[in-house]
């Protein structure tokens, strides 16, 4: 097998692509192009919000070890971790642990990396995850998907193909992701093994592994190997996984049965309490993020318990219900002050740090949608998160994935990028020649300065329309929405073919044939 650091990408595509560069759409591609050449992370140069101040994050500290002393936290149907934590020291009794004072964070710190790399088949869009850094990942989970053509329905495995593609052509999304929607036109038992080879064979980005139980991740592990090498796959990350809690208080044995393989493979594992403030957690801020650090200290610890020095991630799903009808509400100020304490927390225990994006409980792409989506990313970006999931596409709740809105949402992520640059200070963006040279009361339309940056001088949105009303008009009068509808289909016309070694191609196509001919079909996991 091939390293993968030596493996080349095709020069030509296996399958033929399409290509339209005419017009106003394909002038606007160019200047996109020139303007913004794909970076494979942020890197942030802002310093990250701290909501807490010393006081504040000693006391939450002490709450989470008090928790896991004279509470503890559940681990069921899984008796290895069980004699695990008790080999550690931590008191067992039956399926509740409790631990220490100190004793988890101690075991994290003492091995836990603060920074590590994870590869892409392609070297170019490996990632780093850690220090300043963030990877941006599309919406993970939904069963449905929208687009106002076809409007809200079951996602297909042709929907699922179609996102990769999508999401393969955004330049600003570092990360191909996991199940960007669930193709439920699949065996629910088997689909996860056309999910791991859709996203090698359409993407040459860095993906998920699968994370519900021990079988279908190590799956993923073993169809990693056949891509990057045995030796590469036990030496390297190559894949990205969660692994949440059932809040409050509770780590279910399919997801130790999956984090106990990734950790055991060197891969990592971001250890994500999923919670809503007032259902699955206390009703307070404090009390909320006091009970995601235990469950995160907990599930970190046993990581490293199992593989001393293991990648991991302090992660953090925690949003608020409606106390009018408890169902989940995003963007809440609430859930801004959360994240940003969660960041806190995370750089303080010393790893990176795991939450979520653009999530909203609109049905459509509409103003609701990009008010919420807009505060949950940009709350945590400030909260120096290190890899964002559901950064594009994420409506209703988590249920469905949205093409106009993965575009609308990606255009967003562009600005974020942008943002988080921070101010130039350059000779050249000090402009002071260009001042003198223009003088007092004349203008800088034209001047020499102008002119050599006007393509890289601002954001360009690729959707915001920003001409006059007779010619928003004489154009067709398109929404933002709409106008994401061309845009998501233009990129599916113009989809690049990263191309696949054939040799990989057919061995992964026989091991996923080779495992769904091993079990009949069934539709649960």
């Amino acid at each position: 097998m091939m390293d993968v650091t030596e493996q080349d990408v095709p020069e030509a595509p296996v399958e033929p692509t399409r290509s339209r560069t005419g017009g106003r759409a394909g002038r606007g591609a160019q200047r996109a192009s020139s303007e913004a050449p794909r970076r494979p992370y942020i890197n942030r140069k802002l310093a990250p919000y701290e909501i807490l101040n010393e006081e504040g994050l000693s006391l939450i500290e002490a709450n989470a070890d008090k928790l896991l002393k004279e509470i503890g936290m559940e681990f069921h149907d899984d008796p290895e971790i069980l004699q695990i934590f008790r080999d550690a020291g931590a008191d067992v009794q039956g399926t509740r642990v409790r631990f220490e004072p100190g004793m988890c964070r101690k075991i994290i710190q003492a091995s836990a990396p603060r920074e590590f790399q994870q590869h892409a088949r392609n070297p170019a869009n490996t990632v780093t995850i850690g220090g300043n850094n963030t990877v941006l990942c599309p919406a993970w989970g939904p069963p449905f998907v929208h687009d106002l053509d076809r409007g809200r329905r079951y996602a297909t495995y042709a929907d699922f193909q179609d996102l990769i593609k999508i999401h393969q052509m955004i330049p600003h999304l570092h990360h191909s992701g996991g199940v960007v929607c669930e193709p439920v036109d699949l065996p629910a038992n088997k689909r996860h093994l056309d999910m791991l080879y859709a996203h090698i064979r359409y993407s040459d980005r860095c993906f998920m592994g699968a994370f519900i139980g021990g079988e279908r991740a190590q799956d993923a592990v073993d169809m990693a190997k056949i891509v990057f090498g045995d030796d590469f796959v036990a030496n390297n990350a190559v894949l990205y996984n969660v692994s949440n809690t059932n809040a409050p208080l509770v780590l279910d044995a399919n997801m130790s049965g999956s984090l106990k393989v990734y950790a055991r493979n060197n891969q990592p594992v971001a250890c994500t309490p999923w919670t809503l403030a007032g259902a699955m957690s206390p009703v307070t801020v404090a009390g909320t993020v006091a009970q995601v650090l235990a469950e995160a200290l907990a599930t970190i610890t046993l990581v490293q318990l199992i593989n001393p020095g293991a990648p991991c991630m302090m992660g953090s799903f925690a949003s608020t219900i409606s106390m009018q009808s408890g169902a989940p509400t995003f963007g809440t100020p609430e859930a801004g002050k959360m994240v940003l304490a969660c960041g806190q927390l995370a750089r303080r225990l010393g790893v990176p740090f795991h939450t979520v994006g653009t999530l909203s409980a609109s049905k459509l792409p509409d103003a609701q949608a990009e008010q919420e989506a807009t505060w949950g990313l940009m709350m945590s970006m400030l909260a120096g998160a290190n890899l964002i999931n559901h950064a594009t596409g994420w409506l209703e709740g988590g249920l469905v994935t949205g093409f106009e809105k993965t575009i609308i949402d990606a255009d967003l992520c562009g600005k974020i990028a942008s943002f988080f640059d921070g101010i130039d200070l350059s000779e050249n963006a000090q402009a002071l020649d260009a001042i003198a040279d223009v003088g007092p009361g004349s203008h800088f339309l034209g001047s020499a300065h102008t002119q050599a940056n006007f393509l890289s001088a601002f954001y360009r949105s690729p959707i915001a329309d920003n001409n006059s009303f007779e010619q928003w008009s004489a154009e067709g009068g398109l929404d933002a929405a709409q106008r994401a509808n061309k845009q998501w289909k233009q990129l599916l016309a113009d989809y690049q073919d990263p191309g696949l070694d054939p040799a990989i191609d057919e061995a992964l196509r026989e091991y996923v044939a080779k495992r769904k001919a091993s079990k009949p079909d069934q539709d649960y996991y």
